[in-house]
């Protein structure tokens, strides 16, 4: 997709960078080599908190917090709303800033109250544009109507499921229909893919993101009611709770949960072009059109593409499958936030820029973005075609969003029936623990209380160990390891697990065996993993290796060849956390491709509460 490069602070000038071009065959070039300043990937840490001061080119400036895949597109018109009449007619001029806040992050903070969590306050946002008004309903019921002010859509992408063409084929894309039941069939199947004379596949798997942070994820739950019930409209609570078994064998299909699609998409990409095909990893993935669309022509986390920087389209696209029950629609919406922190000046130009997106100007260039115009009319251009994976006629139904009440009982539901999960924290606690993090904390007690707010995301019957390392101490777990509790259902246990991490201030710190130690919870946690749950290690470490016997290449060689053979029923996947400067991202992202879990960068140290919460969205 024609993705354009992010604003850096200095773009408000004259001199701004000039503008990518789509090149032949779908591969973006962007010819100024001059770097920006710009978020690259997710950054869980800073995501969303903007990433550079805004420079004060003497406009108002209206900061819109939005959803990552439209940052680009609001970028764009952004810059077309300085040409509009819209922006003719304010009292003084306006330069909107879109900065990146999952929809669910940004419903979370808003609905706390308070101030916006940002230190600079030129990044506290005018403007809301989440992926759905389902979060703008949310806050309206859980905070006040006035804050979220008066929401309207602008755009919209349905919720598909990507799967690899050759996958789709087997299930007889494109021509016969395939739905959400044809893939809770799958699941349910403990042949998987032999069920349809494709043996070699192993078993049906499916990736989902977390439907209390992610639009994606709270839609397909809410597909999975529609299609249980039958119904393509008038979704009930009654309708939901009726829906629990069929949604708890479709959940058990799901590899793991996500904060956003990006990451799962990301290791997809990366799997596909080093020749795996992305067969062991994922079979599909639930996803706005739009994702796809980015996947399809080479930016799999729909990044903010840089200067210089070339697409490759993955070696195996993924086609969208429009499940035959319906698809939910991310309606996009816009809103001036009601907010004490919004001036005047700045409702006012907020006001404008949302009534200029609603225009024809604004409305022809969505296309480009991979996103649909309201008006059906507008034509939808070259990306909108099977060499992209979509069909511009799906999806023949239309799944309406439900009441509040409707989208909180499918929420509740999903935290009781959600796939379980069997966790091992692992935690370093080597002398550079005590290093200061700049907000009156040091690194360990950010881990300490990172680990600790975690706790409520687990449910009672959710298996959840902790264990330390650092050289000179020993227990039953081996030498260099302190165990604080042993992997088992959390139960009521989460005040001792609290005092148990609140020990490790006290505990004795040396040297960092960080190979060693995950070599020894692999092999803990691959002795105790069950089909049927996430098996997962979730470690967090500030620095290098300086004491294992095992060296990086030989662990690698052991935790992938561990899952590949065998592993396929009960994969044990490690999600490294890499806290602060100091850390070996390098080797920990090594750790985390090797299983199939995904990394996680906290070099910002003081933002570890948010990394924890990132990663435990996976669970």
């Amino acid at each position: 997709m024609p993705a354009r490069s992010r604003r850096s602070p200095a773009d408000s000038s004259p001199f701004a960078l000039p503008r990518p071009r789509l090149l032949g065959g779908g591969t973006l070039l962007i010819a100024s080599a001059i770097a920006l300043t710009g978020c690259f990937g997710a950054d869980p840490a800073t995501e969303g908190l903007g990433d550079g001061d805004f420079a004060d080119d003497g406009c108002t400036s209206v900061v819109v917090a939005t959803s990552s895949e439209k940052v680009n597109m609001l970028d764009a018109l952004a810059d077309a709303f300085k040409e509009s009449s819209q922006h003719e007619q304010l009292t003084e001029c306006a330069t909107v800033h879109p900065i990146n806040v999952s929809s669910g992050d940004a419903t979370r903070f808003l609905t706390a109250g308070g101030d916006w969590p940002d230190d600079d306050t030129r990044r506290w946002p005018t403007m809301w544009s989440p992926a759905s008004t389902v979060w703008t309903d949310r806050v309206a019921a859980a905070a006040s109507v006035s804050l979220v002010g008066e929401p309207e859509s602008f755009t919209h992408t349905p919720v598909v499921f990507g799967v690899p063409e050759t996958m789709a084929k087997a299930l007889g894309w494109p021509d016969a229909e395939i739905g959400i039941a044809d893939f809770e069939a799958l699941c349910q199947d403990p042949q998987g893919w032999a069920s349809v004379g494709k043996p070699l596949w192993g078993s049906f798997k499916i990736s989902k993101t977390n439907p209390n942070t992610s639009t994606t994820g709270l839609s397909a739950i809410l597909m999975q009611s529609y299609e249980a019930s039958g119904k393509s409209a008038d979704l009930t609570a009654a309708d939901v709770a009726a829906a629990a078994e069929f949604s708890r064998v479709f959940e058990e299909c799901v590899i793991h949960y996500g904060d956003t699609t990006g990451k799962v998409l990301t290791r997809l990409y990366d799997e596909t072009q080093n020749g795996a095909g992305g067969s062991g990893y994922v079979s599909a993935v639930a996803l706005e059109e739009t994702s796809l669309l980015n996947y399809n022509q080479g930016n799999p986390d729909s990044h903010t593409v840089q200067p210089g920087e070339t697409l490759t389209p993955p070696k195996e696209k993924l086609v969208a499958v429009y499940p035959s029950g319906g698809s939910m629609w991310s309606d996009n919406p816009i809103t001036v936030l009601g907010a004490d922190w919004v001036t005047p000046e700045q409702a006012e130009a907020g006001a404008a820029f949302a009534a200029f997106l609603q225009t024809d100007a604004a409305q022809e260039i969505l296309p480009e973005y991979g996103f649909r115009p309201l008006d059906a009319s507008v034509p939808l251009g070259d990306l909108f075609t099977a060499e992209y994976g979509v069909d511009p006629a799906g999806p023949a139904v239309t799944l309406p969003k439900p009441a509040v009440d409707v989208v909180s009982a499918a929420i509740d539901q999903w935290t009781q029936i959600r796939k379980p999960s069997s966790v091992l924290e692992v935690i370093d606690i080597s002398g550079s623990m005590d290093e200061a993090i700049g907000d009156g904390r040091s690194k360990l007690d950010g881990a300490i209380e990172g680990a600790q707010a975690t706790l409520g995301h687990f449910r009672s019957s959710d298996e959840v160990g902790v264990w330390a390392f650092t050289t000179g101490v020993e227990s039953e777990a081996g030498k260099n390891i302190v165990v604080l509790r042993d992997v088992s259902p959390l139960a009521s246990d989460r005040e001792s697990v609290d005092s148990s991490l609140d020990d490790l201030r006290f505990a004795h710190r040396d040297g960092t065996p960080l190979y060693d130690a995950i070599a020894a919870a692999y092999d803990e946690m691959v002795a105790r993993a069950q089909p049927g749950r996430i098996n997962a290690i979730v470690l967090l470490s500030d620095g290098q290796d300086t004491d294992s016997e095992i060296s990086l290449d030989s662990l690698v060689a052991k935790i992938g060849a561990s899952s590949k053979e065998g592993g396929d029923d009960a994969p044990v996947r490690i999600f490294p956390i890499a806290y602060g400067e100091g850390a070996d991202t390098d080797a920990l992202q090594r750790i985390a491709e090797a299983t199939g879990g995904q990394w996680f960068d906290a070099s910002d140290a003081a933002k570890i509460d948010l990394v924890f919460a990132s990663v435990i969205n996976n669970f």
